[in-house]
């Protein structure tokens, strides 16, 4: 379970991080604990399996990556574990997802593929599809982007 000290560490984790020579130092002092209680506590997410991971974002379109498409599949249920493993291997690949088929709309697989322009994105799809012996997917490029942010936890407390 976890305390309000802990709400406000994974509070203050989700922040832009702070490009200073002690970066833990500050978002410590911010919280208002030692540099080592955060080091600590971090660690201690980290071996509970409570945080898996911390990592930059990349601002894909800022760097040239311009054209995404959500790529929906038909993949074979009894597939999606080997195809799922094939898929989440690829760096042109940010997300990757199984949903149920719905009425009317039967795929029931999805990526998210980046690539620097359209065509880039669906010579990858056709080349994903033959490596993964799939013929059935639709792709679906992004016209706009209306809000691009992850989740936040435990805004309510700061």
């Amino acid at each position: 379970m976890l305390d309000e000290l802990d709400k406000k560490i994974i509070s203050a984790m989700q922040d832009e991080f702070p490009l200073v020579l002690e970066p833990y130092r500050e978002i410590a002092d911010k919280i208002g604990i030692s540099e080592q209680e955060l080091l600590d506590r971090l660690e201690r997410y980290k071996k509970s399996g409570q945080i898996r991971k911390m990592g930059a974002v990349l601002r894909h379109r800022e760097v040239g990556y311009s054209a995404n498409a959500l790529c929906a599949w038909l993949v074979p249920e009894s597939r999606s574990e080997e195809v799922g493993r094939l898929m989440a291997s690829k760096s042109e690949i940010t997300h990757c997802y199984t949903r149920l088929e719905q009425p009317g709309w039967r795929y029931n697989f999805y990526t998210m593929i980046h690539g620097h322009n359209r065509q880039e994105c669906q010579d990858f799809a056709a080349k994903l599809a033959q490596e993964a012996g799939l013929a059935d997917y639709i792709m679906l490029f992004s016209t706009k982007e209306w809000k691009k942010t992850s989740m936040k936890y435990f805004r309510e407390i700061e």
